[in-house]
């Protein structure tokens, strides 16, 4: 019986090195990794033990348990995920977020060429990608990644991103039932503020871990 995983593997190997050979030229620093638990650890490699961490809205993250670890570390997470946040106090959250050390994120969409493509509500995240005071790094899983270009990255993100973070969210978006988007107008819609990175954020040491696995939407 032929060895299906081998020839996935293997390929998501190919894609993954090509996509970080463009990441570095566009002026990342940039690696592929095959297991989560190896991006886990390199992540890890690339905090400082003390450093605060600001973390957005990531199913990434929180799928490989790197908060808890940080934490255990005796890093300082900041994020705004906790239900009992409200009104100032949570503005106050996610403004800390921007000014940590280390800002620790995903991504919705990357292209073959490394361009970054990310969608957001509160416009937060893609603040803080486009601009936060320390070190930025993306952890991105290899389903993020789209041939076709910017096109489909777009096409990407609001298909394949968005319904499923409205559903977790339980937000009434008419993606949330379809399950695809309608550029709905809508007053909960979650599309509102898109970030595309051509580039590293000039004078930021940026990061990227592509990892050869499933993570997050």
């Amino acid at each position: 019986m032929a060895d299906w995983e081998s020839f996935r593997k293997n390929h998501y190997e190919l894609l993954g090195n090509a996509i970080v050979k463009n990441l570095d030229k566009k002026g990342y620093s940039a690696e592929y990794v095959v297991t989560a638990e190896e991006a886990k650890r390199k992540i890890i490699d690339l905090i400082p033990e003390k450093a605060s961490v600001g973390v957005p809205g990531s199913v990434t993250l929180r799928e490989l348990g790197l908060l808890e670890e940080l934490e255990k570390r005796g890093n300082k997470i900041v994020h705004h995920w906790d239900p009992n946040l409200v009104g100032e106090e949570r503005i106050r959250r996610l403004q800390e977020e921007l000014s940590c050390d280390v800002f620790l994120t995903s991504a919705n969409a990357l292209t073959i060429d490394g361009t970054i493509v990310n969608i957001d509500g509160t416009g937060n995240r893609v603040a803080g990608m486009a601009w936060t005071a320390g070190k930025i790094i993306y952890i991105i899983g290899i389903n993020k990644v789209c041939a076709g270009g910017l096109e489909a990255a777009i096409a990407r993100v609001k298909n394949f991103a968005t319904p499923p973070n409205a559903m977790r969210l339980n937000i009434k978006t008419p993606c949330a039932s379809l399950g695809y988007c309608v550029d709905c107008d809508v007053p909960e819609r979650v599309c509102r503020a898109m970030l595309i990175l051509e580039r590293a954020p000039s004078g930021r040491d940026c990061h990227v871990i592509l990892v050869g696995e499933i993570l997050g939407f």
